[in-house]
């Protein structure tokens, strides 16, 4: 029989999560309480102001991360396997051996939980302050409401029906209920409502990490939502009635609640627009490498999850010719990083929502034009003592075609002796003693090849590029095409130019979740070719500040948890479950985002197709994944719409096959967890 102490501790591990492994999540100022004395320090408000913040530390790189950015997005009509990376994440993008064993399934759990138990503290001690301004002590008691309903948000949404834990001081059962779902709804309902009605408009001290008004507003209106799908109901009202009511709200007083939107796409992924976002509702706040107090040892915790959408370009192209800096090894890329993961393909249905002639959303989410860069900024100033990754003069970082290159990779030979030249040029900023460089991009003007800082030009979006990419382009060295170029179209072209459609094998999988394999009659030159895909870039923050040191896995920038174009989504979709008929409502909502996503103004109308007269739901859906693929929502969406097998049969064959809906509408139960209570037998499995 296991001992209660052992059991007590490790039940600490997953309702309570040790806060030292991410003290740094926020700017906040927080601290480890574990040094401190509850009763001494936080009865007064400054101590318990400062134990607040650790609310937070579940956030950034913790849970919004590598976990909890896969478990959200895997298994639906969006994602599928690159080609060779089947036995990375079978479980999560194809339902294929799921057992309770998933360390990202755990990782969701085991954060949110012990976020919540951080929440449940402040909330409790709050009652016993010996001082502190009332409105004050509300505001902070609001923002760990809204943070603990948030967290119980995405665990109902993940694992179903669970137990709901609003005292932290009570003696962990080793003997855990759980609650029904609509329980737990109701009290994240309660909470978000609470802070609503508590917290400011503008954030508490003027900290952008901190949620206000908006963010309680905006989170009410999904929580609605994904418990609409849960059939719950408030008062004489379905949740999808609560759901419209509320995004109807935040949509018609934005002003009042210091929300916005863009009016143009591209600005909600500007770099300069990381830090303080207009159009985020809520944030998981990316640490400053320029602080002095920021540790790069707290690595660990910071969020990977950009290199997953990405490929590797070595397997591809090896680095002797075309890539002059390769991408799988450490620090060797100051520009891509190290893209050694290549775990998330878009699906052919998520590519095919794009009309990339009329929507500038497809060349800001997606990477398709590949490049070398050089260090000129980094060798001027710093000279010799440019660090090695920044270190690459324009001459090096410029290619010269020969004929066995042209060869290799399919290239016209009318092209033998021409040259691309790099896109983007580094400068290097030596952030702090623990931080380590950063490599702050500009980008080389087309058609002057000088070599000289003078030619460069200072960009919103390093990972952008000009969309189509034209046929002189000479920076690139290549072009994953969506609209399917001719022979004689590619033959007039310097750089590899590729068809997206023709990386699916369509005749082996007709949904288009097939990528073709990289032997045999692949249709590739070289057939190494095939180990590319569109690259989702949303998380890849390159901008002064965002990389963790020395190490190209990980970004600092901040992460959205939710914007203000989410509730416009919400409110077309709430629309049609309350009214199916009313699509003209539906296309209302939608047309909002389609018309700022139009490449020019007089792309928005009824021909291009980029204005909408009607939606119906696969019109909801499709726009969902046009706005926001990626941002952590899609697996909940297509669960309260009861939606996998119907999509998954028609979008996305691979996961269809092991879908199984008696079980796969939850997550598994962690194995961890189990392990550590008496009654596992009776709490179950989820089915697993």
């Amino acid at each position: 029989m296991k001992t209660i102490n052992i059991k007590s501790l490790l039940l600490k591990c997953t309702f309570g999560l040790s806060l030292a492994l991410s003290l740094s999540a926020c700017s906040l100022n927080e601290y480890n309480p574990s040094a401190l004395s509850d009763e001494n320090v936080l009865s007064n408000f400054s101590g318990w102001k400062s134990y607040q913040s650790n609310c937070y530390t579940g956030l950034w790189g913790s849970l919004i991360g590598l976990n909890y950015g896969i478990v959200s997005e895997a298994g639906t009509d969006l994602w599928t396997f690159s080609y060779g990376t089947h036995s990375m994440y079978k479980d999560l993008l194809a339902y294929e051996q799921f057992t309770t064993t998933n360390g990202s399934v755990n990782g969701v759990w085991v954060y949110a939980y012990g976020s919540i138990n951080d929440c449940n503290k402040t909330i409790r001690l709050s009652a016993q302050l010996k001082d502190g301004a009332s409105s004050d002590i509300k505001s902070l008691v609001g923002e760990a409401k809204l943070l603990r309903g948030y967290y119980y948000s995405v665990l109902v949404t993940q694992f179903g029906s669970i137990p709901l834990i609003l005292d932290d001081k009570a003696e962990k059962s080793l003997t855990p209920k759980r609650n029904s779902v609509g329980e737990v709804y109701s009290q994240i309902v309660s909470d978000l409502r609470f802070a609503f009605n508590n917290l400011p408009v503008t954030p508490y001290d003027n900290n952008a990490a901190r949620v206000t008004k908006k963010s309680a507003l905006g989170l009410l209106a999904r929580v609605y939502a994904q418990g609409a799908g849960e059939g719950l109901s408030e008062g004489s009202k379905s949740y999808w009635v609560r759901a419209k009511e509320v995004a109807d709200s935040l949509i018609n007083n934005q002003s009042a609640y210091g929300a916005t939107m863009y009016d143009d796409f591209q600005k909600v992924f500007a770099s300069g627009n990381n830090r303080n976002n207009a159009e985020a509702l809520f944030t998981a706040y990316g640490v400053n490498p320029y602080d002095p107090s920021y540790d790069v040892f707290t690595g660990n915790s910071k969020p990977n999850i950009y290199l997953h959408y990405y490929p590797k370009f070595d397997d591809a192209f090896g680095t002797t010719d075309l890539l002059k800096k390769g991408v799988n090894a450490n620090t060797s890329n100051a520009y891509y990083g190290r893209c050694n993961q290549q775990f998330l393909a878009p699906t052919k249905y998520l590519i095919n929502c794009f009309n990339a002639k009329y929507d500038k959303r497809w060349e800001n989410t997606f990477v398709t034009a590949f490049a070398n860069y050089s260090g000129v900024q980094a060798i001027t100033s710093l000279g010799t003592g440019a660090p090695t990754p920044a270190n690459v003069s324009y001459s090096n970082a410029t290619i010269t075609l020969t004929a066995a290159m042209c060869s290799k990779y399919g290239i016209d030979p009318s092209h033998v002796g021409e040259k691309i030249y790099p896109y983007a040029d580094v400068n290097a900023v030596n952030a702090s003693k623990n931080a380590s460089w950063q490599y702050i991009p500009k980008i080389w003007k087309k058609g002057s090849h000088t070599g000289l800082a003078v030619d460069l030009k200072d960009t919103t979006n390093a990972n952008l590029h000009p969309y189509p990419l034209a046929a002189d382009e000479d920076r690139f060295f290549a072009y994953l095409s969506k609209e399917p170029l001719t022979v004689a179209e590619k033959k007039a072209r310097r750089y590899v130019a590729l068809n997206i459609d023709d990386f699916f094998d369509m005749a082996a999988d007709p949904t288009g979740s097939t990528y073709k394999s990289v032997t045999g009659s692949n249709g590739f030159t070289p057939m190494s070719l095939a180990n590319l895909f569109p690259a989702m870039m949303k998380f890849n923050h390159n901008f002064d500040g965002a990389w963790l040191g020395s190490n190209f896995q990980q970004k600092l920038g901040n992460i959205m948890i939710m914007r203000m174009a989410e509730v416009y989504l919400i409110a077309a979709e709430a629309t049609l479950h309350i009214n199916s008929g009313d699509g003209t409502t539906a296309a209302n909502y939608l047309n909002v985002l389609r018309k700022r996503a139009c490449r020019n103004v007089s792309d928005f109308n009824t021909t291009t197709g980029m204005q909408l007269t009607t939606a119906t739901m696969d019109d909801v859906f499709d726009e969902y994944a046009r706005e926001l693929c990626g941002e952590y929502y899609r697996w909940g969406l297509l669960k309260r719409n009861k939606a996998f097998e119907s999509r998954l049969k028609k979008y996305n064959g691979t996961a269809f096959t092991n879908f199984d809906p008696t079980k796969h509408y939850n997550r598994p139960i962690p194995y961890n967890f189990l392990t550590q209570i008496n009654n596992a037998d009776e709490f179950g499995t989820n089915g697993y």
